[in-house]
């Protein structure tokens, strides 16, 4: 089995549990590939107890046969991930180091069990579905897509933006507010999910557009099919305005006219056989539970 390790940055308070991953690794006989811009973080701070070799790129990744990349850190390092894996296939184990992980979910405690799950085959696969952004100039090269959303938001300035929205085509709306999120199902439980906006089931084939601090008060997130378009207009006092892809932003202007819709491809997240979505929100929301009697 070949394990390729992703992350981008390295914590003195995570020492204990990034050292027992390389060493079961090792101790189940893993070939090990690491993300070169960590290992040199790691290099003088962890042992490797067996060769490894460093990789830094999708290329790397699409001409080898790597079983399964492994990311240590949160939902954000996952997020940073998908540009290196793309359109690989290979499937990703989020390890969470952070806190609050709906897509890393696998606790540091159970590094152990999750590697023997992965050896054992004792593990399921979640398709994450993408969007895409097209655009009229180009914004984000080769990257144009996300997991979580792409968003239109203000820049510099405290006044309003207007961004007029269509889908396939046909006018929606025009959103007075301080930006728009389209989000997919992955990303409802983030940036949107804060906005006001549901939570969406991974596999319910949905995009949802969320606005930010609308000037309407009878405005409120829709929630609209992924094989729709979702075209995008914006206009504003001010000369530039920021759009994101997950954690990635750009400066466009009036000029662009955007475009989202369902990615070409997917990505493929391990989950353990104790784990799923709504035990996942279950635990991390703290459903069901009323910490008024809690001792």
């Amino acid at each position: 089995m070949q394990i390729a390790i992703y992350s981008r940055i390295y914590k003195e308070a995570d020492a204990l549990y990034v050292q027992k991953l390389f060493d079961i690794l090792h101790k189940e006989g893993v070939s090990i590939y690491v993300f070169a811009p960590y290992f040199e973080q790691i290099k003088n701070k962890i042992h490797f107890p067996s060769h490894y070799e460093a990789f830094d790129s999708y290329e790397f990744l699409k001409a080898n046969k790597i079983d399964f990349v492994i990311t240590l850190g949160g939902d954000g390092t996952i997020l940073h991930a998908i540009t290196v894996v793309r359109d690989t296939n290979i499937p990703i184990l989020g390890i969470n180091l952070g806190r609050l992980g709906f897509l890393a979910s696998v606790e540091k405690r159970k590094i152990e069990d999750a590697i023997l799950c992965l050896k054992k085959g004792s593990f399921l696969l979640d398709e994450r579905q993408l969007l895409y952004l097209e655009s009229n100039h180009p914004i984000f090269g080769e990257l144009s897509f996300a997991l979580n959303d792409c968003t239109i938001l203000k820049r510099d300035t405290s006044s309003l933006i207007t961004i007029h929205t269509y889908i396939n085509g046909a006018f929606l709306n025009s959103y007075w507010a301080d930006g728009i999120i389209i989000s997919t199902p992955t990303g409802s439980t983030g940036y949107s999910l804060s906005c006001g906006g549901p939570i969406i089931f991974p596999q319910s084939g949905n995009f949802v557009i969320t606005p930010v601090a609308s000037h309407n008060l009878n405005v409120r997130p829709i929630v609209v099919s992924d094989n729709t378009v979702i075209s995008l207009q914006v206009e504003g006092r001010a000369d530039n305005f920021l759009c994101t892809l997950d954690s990635r932003f750009r400066t466009i202007t009036s000029d662009h006219e955007l475009a989202v819709r369902k990615c070409d491809f997917s990505i493929k997240m391990v989950r353990l056989p104790d784990s799923d979505f709504q035990n996942t929100i279950n635990t991390k929301l703290g459903w069901g539970l009323d910490k008024r009697n809690s001792d």
